[in-house]
């Protein structure tokens, strides 16, 4: 809104028209490049949340884009405080998240000097974004913002990157608002929607997965009731396990890390493939190997948002350009499409999805997968589970229920350090919902200092840290390729109860499984940021395997 006579600086224009796209919470690091934006949030309706480093603010606002579909929205300064956010804007790109990071940049008489902090940044995220642009002019701040929001939610949604040299934003100007943004978003044609359900009506072997970015609480109920109706088992893309209700009967798992065997070999053997909204990538396939290239050998219908992804590695039997909600949406119109010949395949995959999700017996002190049943009986269906990336999320993902949309947050690009900040973001997003990190030591540690984040503006965030004393996923690979051959993976942790502590957290120190559901409770109502340190035995590694177990199998391996 114009100031006084209608003038106002660059970073007032700024502030305004990121109110006028509906932004409510940004978070940042501050910098001496950008305080005029800093300024014009005195009078801003926005919430800023001030955070420890670039690449925990980045995180919280990738969340806040999954959690909302709207751009999430990061500021940081200029040279190293862009380039410690990198981590968040490749997680948005690999995740389909829509992301807004905003950089101050050095004065534009400076340009081309190797100034103080100075960097390109088109040419460093360039192919980490969906557009990077400098705006030079302190008029076209309206225009380029609108533009902004409009292209990282329209198609495959995505970050985007505006640098804002510092003269620019403390320019004055009379400059009019932009119209609130639009997204744009394709929907199928009738005639597509006929031709699937004839390739669909066919099959005898039937599977779909769902994922990717758009997607909606209507379209996770709609998909969800059509695949049972037409009794079509029903996968979800790595990461995306919010996007079905895992209770549905035809719920058949997640094409992850570690999946079920059974349904990598449903995926393999399937004679109809429907995609909707994911890419069908190196994570589901077992790196490329359960599905033929470039020829699936399978009536693969795809259905994704962005022309350029359909065919870019498969070849679609029948391509659609749609956005998975409007695909949903149109589901109703042609109704479902069951078949006598895929009921006993039907039934089968749904039982061995239940199956795999029975845990082994371990023998450990502490069993990570009653941790996570336990959790699964005792959070409210809305509760938010948040992770980062490493062995112990192998047990959230295999072991919990989501049961509703938007009860995920984990990065499919596989950044360490995002559950912590993402889990603040969703609780400060929505402080009536409750928010739930599983992280690990090695993890933890990357983005742990955001625990003072949450204290400071009463995130009550539960974090359970899985504390083997390595970097797990590494060494597992390790002992797979090198059996025996320990170097560079163990760890030397400190005392994080009492380092939660510390912070002004609720803490607790938990060795035993019997210990585990009065420490949770005590957390859960702790109406504060809690910690819980789980410390588990180094045995403890994968759900399938311990890791002597997986030594052995290497080494018996490389003697036969």
């Amino acid at each position: 809104m114009a100031r006084g006579n209608g003038i106002r600086t660059g970073g007032e224009i700024l502030v305004d028209q990121l109110e006028r796209h509906g932004a409510t919470i940004a978070f940042g690091v501050p910098g001496e490049s950008y305080l005029a934006v800093l300024d014009a949030m005195v009078d801003a309706s926005i919430r800023f949340v001030v955070c420890r480093h670039e690449g925990g603010a980045a995180a919280m606002a990738e969340a806040v884009g999954k959690l909302t579909g709207r751009p999430g929205v990061c500021l940081v300064t200029r040279g190293p405080g862009a380039t410690h956010a990198a981590s968040g804007l490749h997680t948005a790109y690999q995740d389909g998240t829509p992301l807004l990071l905003l950089i101050g940049q050095i004065g534009s008489g400076d340009r081309e000097r190797e100034a103080f902090q100075e960097v390109d940044y088109r040419r460093t995220f360039g192919r980490m974004a969906k557009w990077v642009a400098e705006i030079d002019d302190v008029d076209r701040i309206p225009e380029l913002v609108a533009r902004a929001f409009a292209t990282a939610t329209s198609g495959r949604p995505g970050p985007v990157v505006l640098s804002l040299p510092e003269d620019v934003l403390a320019e004055t100007t009379r400059a009019p608002d932009a119209l609130p943004f639009v997204p744009a978003q394709a929907g199928p044609a009738p005639a597509d929607l006929e031709r699937m359900r004839e390739l669909l009506a066919r099959a005898r072997r039937p599977l779909a997965i769902v994922g990717g970015q758009p997607w909606s609480a209507d379209a996770h109920g709609a998909v969800t009731a059509w695949c049972e109706a037409s009794r079509i088992p029903l996968a979800t893309a790595w990461r995306c396990q919010d996007y079905v209700d895992n209770r549905s009967p035809a719920y058949a798992g997640h094409l992850g890390l570690a999946p079920d065997p059974g349904l990598a070999a449903r995926l393999r053997d399937c004679d109809a493939l429907l995609l909707v909204g994911t890419r069908l990538g190196d994570i589901e396939t077992g790196g490329y190997a359960a599905v033929p290239l470039p020829d699936t050998g399978k009536a693969l219908i795809h259905v994704h948002p962005a022309p350029e992804e359909i065919g870019r590695v498969f070849q679609a039997t029948l391509p659609i350009v749609a956005s998975g909600p409007r695909l949903a949406a149109a589901l109703a119109g042609i109704g479902p499409v069951a078949t006598a010949a895929a009921a006993e395949w039907y039934d089968s995959v749904r039982e061995e999805s239940v199956a795999n999700r029975v845990p082994r017996q371990l023998d450990a002190e502490l069993d990570p997968a009653r941790l996570v049943l336990h959790l699964r009986n005792v959070l409210p269906d809305d509760a938010i589970l948040a992770n980062g990336a490493g062995n112990f999320s192998i047990w959230a993902h295999r072991f919990f229920e989501f049961r509703r949309y938007r009860t995920q947050l984990a990065p499919q690009s596989g950044s360490m350090g995002y559950g912590v900040p993402a889990a603040i973001a969703a609780k400060l997003l929505e402080p009536e919902r409750t928010v739930v990190c599983i992280t690990g030591d090695g993890d933890f540690m990357m983005t742990g200092q955001e625990l003072a984040t949450a204290a400071q503006y009463g995130a009550s965030v539960v974090v359970i840290v899985f504390d083997n004393g390595m970097f797990g996923t590494i060494r597992m690979h390790q002992e797979r390729a090198y059996p025996g051959r320990v170097s560079g993976t163990d760890l030397v942790n400190p005392d994080f109860a009492a380092l939660a502590a510390a912070y002004g957290c609720h803490a607790e120190r938990v060795e035993r499984t019997e210990e585990l559901p009065a420490a949770l409770e005590r957390s859960l109502g702790a109406g504060r940021p809690a910690l819980v340190h789980v410390l588990l035995d180094a045995e403890t590694l994968t759900p399938r395997q311990t890791l002597t177990e997986i030594r052995e199998d290497a080494e018996a391996a490389a003697r036969a």
